[in-house]
């Protein structure tokens, strides 16, 4: 149970437009690099965005849910990633690796052997843990971020990873299909409503 999601939820009552994707893509293998490029107007290339670190989701986002590997389909693109935000401006954080229900880590610590980025350890689940991942990014001193604006948090889940961004004031990028196609509501082509909301607490 993601009790962070089934909590933050509320603040849709007086907040709708947190769960709404600044930018959407079907798949991790076609997020653009630099992300800068997702945020940048064709008209007014001054308004590029200063995008210093990345917070990426794993499940259903570049890793089959409960695998802690790159899917290999999108393995030249991950690895096109860590090449443009190399060392800790690239930052796993999971709500499955890395929690407190990751018992004494492990799959947390598979996961960094496996891909070579770090995996946030946070107590809290998305969306309620955008005070630790601030605080990661803050301290890491190959990174040197000032705000949170400087951030793009890429994720498959509405009620998670974008409400997690928008709440921080971060940039986001939504992965509409994932790796596996789920036809859920949080998953549908159409944005969910506020009526559906109860269905998705329990997502990871």
């Amino acid at each position: 149970m993601n009790i962070s999601g089934a909590l933050n939820v509320f603040r849709l009552f007086a907040n709708p437009a947190l769960c709404l994707p600044q930018h959407t893509v079907a798949t991790f293998d076609q997020i653009p690099i630099p992300l800068s490029a997702a945020f940048t107007s064709r008209h007014d290339e001054k308004k590029k965005p200063d995008i210093r670190a990345v917070v990426l989701d794993k499940d259903n986002c570049f890793a089959i849910p409960k695998q802690n590997n790159v899917y290999p389909q999108y393995q030249a693109k991950f690895d096109d990633l860590r090449r443009a935000y190399p060392g800790s401006r690239l930052l796993i954080v999971s709500n499955s690796a890395g929690t407190n229900s990751d018992r004494a880590h492990a799959e947390a610590d598979l996961l960094e052997q496996n891909t070579g980025v770090k995996v946030l350890r946070h107590a809290t689940k998305k969306p309620g843990c955008h005070a630790e991942v601030m605080d990661y990014l803050r301290n890491a001193p190959d990174v040197q971020i000032t705000s949170p604006a400087q951030v793009v948090m890429v994720g498959d889940r509405l009620f998670t990873d974008v409400m997690m961004a928008n709440m921080m004031g971060s940039h986001d990028i939504w992965i509409k299909d994932g790796v596996i196609r789920d036809h859920g509501l949080v998953r549908s082509r159409m944005l969910p409503t506020l009526d559906s909301r109860a269905d998705s607490l329990c997502d990871q």
